[in-house]
């Protein structure tokens, strides 16, 4: 693992490297890039199965064996040329492993946990699109879409997807891209990558696309994303017992926020509806576990209610003592995602005013009204200092970022890392804690 020295100088590199290769980069390439997301990858993928009758119905669901761990050293130092850090480059991917106090030589591969690595597995995989034998033709308005006869490949990091007219093209599509993966040192997992008809569907970064009654095209949280948030949930609730309503709420509340914020793009209300009455029925449990000689009707009266004035609902958890309460997933409102356009990057100085618009347009972060209303006003900065309140490099890309993001956030505001000034109405707005306090020391010098 690098330690802090390397990371910094990797950060570096990465800096002056990515904008050359965000120039070129394939279209549907969305892992690890300035400006995209999974959320775009998804959409994407929507664009393709949309309608009663695709035209590409036939999936190629593929993912690459332990791609970080087998790049092959000589063709990223080939890709990269001339580049002015190339020796540094060199010295990460050849810098080896102590283990137990022995040292063994690393042949292939990048980094664990590099800073560098995502862009060198980009660098490495671009041209994939080309190989799979897509081809883009030019519309009217500039615009760009995938020829007709072509397939259409989604790739997130090492994940991919491939839609095509047969299952025959399908396998053809698989031929090539074996082929052109051997020189890189990678190859398709064979446990991992198949071929299904898009009625039977696949999943995709925590997320099921399949064709519903051969017309209709969902895409949901996978069953697999949903066991496993019922089995954190579970075991969250268990390892609560001999606590109070407070460290539940603590607990459970942004594991509820992280995992709705992550699925809220796609149709996903009904699975949230079934959450909260798994959840429910796991807070009536803990309820009961904490209070066995006390009657149902006390237990309900005594940890649910309408805690959310701004809802008519009855079975809400909460703490009588504070008021707090447990946001329920169905809660969350449906918020369609935007995909991004074609190659734009957030490196092309020509498109500053799309990128601006594009922030300005993505979906509000599950945080309380008052502070996304300040956040709205404010254009997320400090008023005192200009700059910015909640630091992100891009939007959280998984339920459990989404979590760690809230955990982190609530922290800040909690810490007066963050401030809402001092309650009056007309000194409600977020600045840094240390701006304020600057501010105040100078006023109490002048004073």
């Amino acid at each position: 693992m690098p330690v802090i020295a390397d990371r910094a100088q990797q950060a570096r590199v990465r800096n002056a490297l990515e904008p050359e290769w965000e120039a070129r980069f394939e279209p549907k390439s969305y892992g690890f890039r300035p400006g995209r997301g999974c959320h775009d990858a998804i959409e994407a993928i929507y664009q393709v199965v949309k309608g009663k009758d695709p035209k590409r119905q036939w999936i190629l669901d593929a993912d690459l064996k332990a791609a970080f761990d087998h790049i092959d050293h000589g063709f990223v130092l080939d890709q990269i040329g001339s580049f002015p850090a190339r020796g540094m480059v060199r010295g990460w991917l050849k810098a080896g492993v102590i283990d137990e106090g022995h040292f063994t030589p690393t042949e292939e591969g990048a980094p664990q946990g590099g800073v560098i690595s995502p862009l060198l597995l980009n660098i490495v995989l671009h041209g994939m699109e080309t190989a799979a034998g897509v081809r883009y033709r030019k519309r009217q308005g500039g615009r760009t879409e995938t020829a007709y006869d072509c397939p259409v490949l989604v790739r997130y990091a090492d994940d991919l997807t491939v839609f095509c007219h047969s299952r025959q093209h399908a396998e053809q599509v698989k031929q090539r891209l074996a082929e052109w993966l051997k020189p890189r040192g990678l190859v398709l997992s064979e446990d991992k990558t198949r071929i299904v008809h898009v009625n039977q569907g696949c999943d995709f970064l925590g997320f099921n696309v399949r064709r519903y009654r051969n017309k209709l095209p969902l895409i949901k949280p996978s069953p697999e994303a949903v066991r496993r948030v019922r089995k954190r949930l579970r075991t969250e609730m268990l390892a609560l017992r001999g606590g109070n309503a407070a460290s539940v709420l603590k607990k459970l509340t942004p594991i509820v926020r992280g995992w709705s914020a992550f699925y809220r793009t796609q149709v996903s209300s009904e699975i949230f509806s079934d959450l909260d009455d798994y959840m429910w029925k796991l807070l009536y449990k803990w309820a009961k576990h904490a209070h066995p000689k006390k009657p149902r009707r006390w237990i309900i009266d005594h940890y649910f209610g309408r805690f959310n004035k701004s809802r008519n609902n009855r079975w809400v958890f909460g703490d009588l003592t504070t008021g707090a309460y447990l946001p329920k997933f169905a809660w969350t409102k449906i918020v369609r995602h935007t995909m991004v356009i074609g190659t734009a990057s957030p490196d092309d100085p020509n498109l500053i005013h799309y990128w601006i618009n594009r922030r300005r347009k993505q979906p509000p972060p599950p945080l309380g009204a008052l502070v996304l209303g300040l956040l709205k006003i404010q254009k997320c900065r400090c008023v005192l200092c200009g700059e910015m309140l909640l630091h992100a490099d891009r939007q959280p890309q998984s339920a459990h970022e989404w979590e760690q993001w809230l955990r982190t956030t609530r922290m800040a505001i909690r810490k007066q890392h963050i401030t809402t000034g001092n309650g009056e109405p007309d000194n409600q707005r977020l600045v840094h804690a240390s701006c304020q306090r600057r501010m105040i020391g100078r006023a109490n010098q002048h004073s």
